[in-house]
């Protein structure tokens, strides 16, 4: 993974003392909050419904063990003893004291840690494939071009000021694990005829209050253009971005108003000013960062495929386990092991500072000294030796981390709500331990099988309910919560926004229009085989939508 250079450790030591007297200065009343505002939110605090929160960036999701325990520690030292993993592959803490703030980022910036752009209209943290180097199925490893960018656009002079927040993603297989197409831009690695590296580009996806997917508007761009064909983005978006009206700011509606076609030629016209500047990147230059992301040293581990069949013939749970969480990688003697963040009944996201802690441990035990952040907000251990998985699932019950749902129904995204969001009409936390515990059986589950519930307590879609198979929206109508349902969402390869499929739900009937949902699913399916997914685009939303409203007509909330 990176590490800092000199100039690296200096500048973020600069912004934190350069903080230090901003947040002295407010806490003084010399500063006034209307000027003291975009200049927290640069640095990663916001001010939320009850106190302060912090969002510390884990650039690519990708950090080690003392960083993971750092983590712990201001979980423990500053906060309530708990931290929450995002959706942006960032980490939040909810309750930090505004007079802490300066000396949490010190602590963070002795791990190489920090919270710029975690918020603000600029670039904000990169994100990428959580099996990123480890995959079976990557073409190229796609953190080391994050990272490029991570350097390029930190307090970039020219693009700190956009009109909206600005959001990158990268992924390095066909098979999309990162969101790319419900991006600002989407970044595909991908080979040419000539085995080349480089990128289809996506531009002007996002969810929100008017969700859209991107558009391709290049099928390959040579990796020595990233910087120069990005910048042309950057500058075409920051001339004719809506400044007067925030929520027709971001880059998306450009591309609607301006037309796809049109936005790709202004940006290969600035492209062409650019091509072949300072701003290309050197072949040396990408190896040195590549450098930095070389995979471990994975010695031959073949003993582990008779002791992993014979502890899965001995203990169900831990081959349900090992089915649900552990995919392949690479090396055949190894596996990618997703640590579940969603407990049944549990709060998705949120670890407290002691499985943190432990989390640390088995990274330096059994992976390599590497963590990843999924932005389905698990945990990721990239490199783990088939013999080595029983003893790490033993460690992992021991700490409630074993819960072994990746990707199935209990599996769910979800913003922090009204519990702690000043922006949010209705809670996302109650109902996900709700639809957690009604259908947390396992065998249930395994019934079920892939399924994708995704929750927002508002339309600024913090928790991506507009990419979920099942997407949960909550409104406010008349003073009262209310739940709009979506189906048919995803955001893989194949991206797709949900449909709306009728009226809204009171908060105590919505967890029985999920199981509606799922029992119309389960007795329309042609096999066990047919995902959810799957049998939705077969179908339509008409099945659904009689099951749940009957023959009453379905109208939206």
């Amino acid at each position: 993974m990176y590490r800092y250079d000199e100039f690296d450790h200096a500048f973020v030591s600069s912004r934190v003392e350069q903080f230090r007297d901003q947040v002295g200065r407010r806490l003084a009343g010399e500063l006034a909050e209307d000027a003291f505002k975009p200049l927290r939110l640069m640095n990663g605090v916001y001010l939320q419904l009850h106190a302060y929160m912090l969002r510390v960036a884990i650039p690519y999701g990708t950090l080690n063990g003392k960083q993971m325990r750092m983590l712990a520690h201001i979980a423990r030292k500053y906060d309530r003893g708990y931290g929450h993993f995002t959706t942006r592959q960032n980490i939040q803490y909810n309750w930090p004291k505004l007079s802490d703030t300066p000396d949490i980022l010190a602590e963070l910036a002795s791990v190489e840690m920090h919270a710029l752009q975690t918020s603000g209209n600029c670039i904000r943290n990169v994100t990428a494939d959580h099996f990123a180097g480890a995959a079976a199925d990557e073409v190229a490893d796609p953190r080391p071009y994050a990272e490029i960018l991570r350097q390029w656009s930190s307090v970039h002079p020219e693009f700190s000021y956009l009109p909206r927040k600005f959001k990158i993603a990268v992924t390095g297989a066909e098979r999309d694990r990162a969101a790319i197409q419900v991006h600002d831009i989407g970044l595909h690695l991908k080979k040419n005829e000539e085995g080349q590296i480089g990128f289809a580009v996506y531009v002007g996806g996002g969810q929100g209050r008017t969700p859209m997917i991107a558009k391709k508007i290049k099928d390959f761009l040579p990796e020595e253009d990233l910087l120069s064909y990005t910048t042309a983005i950057m500058r075409v978006y920051n001339l004719h971005g809506r400044r007067d009206n925030k929520y027709k700011a971001r880059i998306k509606i450009l591309v609607h108003e301006t037309g796809a076609e049109e936005l790709a030629r202004q940006v290969e016209e600035e492209f062409s000013h650019l091509q072949g500047t300072e701003l290309k990147l050197p072949e040396k230059d990408i190896q040195a960062i590549a450098a930095y992301f070389a995979p471990p040293a994975l010695p031959d581990r073949a003993e582990g495929w008779p002791q992993l069949a014979g502890w899965k013939k001995t203990d169900e749970n831990f081959a349900r386990w090992v089915d649900q969480n552990v995919k392949p990688h690479k090396h055949p003697d190894y596996g990618m092991v997703t640590i579940s963040l969603k407990p049944i009944g549990g709060i998705p996201g949120d670890a407290s500072d002691v499985q943190m802690d432990a989390i640390a441990d088995l990274a330096e035990e059994f992976a390599f000294d590497e963590i990843r952040i999924s932005h389905e907000q698990n945990v990721i251990l990239p490199h783990v030796a088939l013999a080595d998985l029983e003893p790490l699932y033993r460690a992992l019950v021991a700490h409630n981390l074993a819960t072994a749902n990746a990707g199935l129904i209990t599996d769910i995204i979800a913003c922090p709500g009204l519990d702690y969001c000043a922006l949010a009409n209705a809670r996302s936390i109650p109902l996900s331990q709700e639809i957690s515990t009604r259908f947390g059986a396992p065998e249930r589950q395994a019934e079920i099988g892939e399924l994708k519930i995704k929750i927002s307590g508002c339309i600024n879609a913090c928790g991506h309910h507009h990419v979920g198979h099942i997407g949960l929206l909550g409104v406010e109508k008349k003073g009262a919560e209310l739940y709009q349902i979506t189906l048919g969402g995803s955001g893989d390869e194949n991206t797709s926004i949900g449909e709306i499929i009728g009226r809204g739900f009171e908060p105590n009937k919505v967890t029985d229009a999920v199981e509606t949902i799922v029992d119309t699913y389960l007795g329309l399916r042609t096999s066990k085989e047919e995902t959810f997914l799957e049998a939705y685009r077969r179908v339509g939303p008409q099945p659904f939508k009689e099951a749940l409203y009957g023959d009453a007509k379905a109208e939206a909330a």
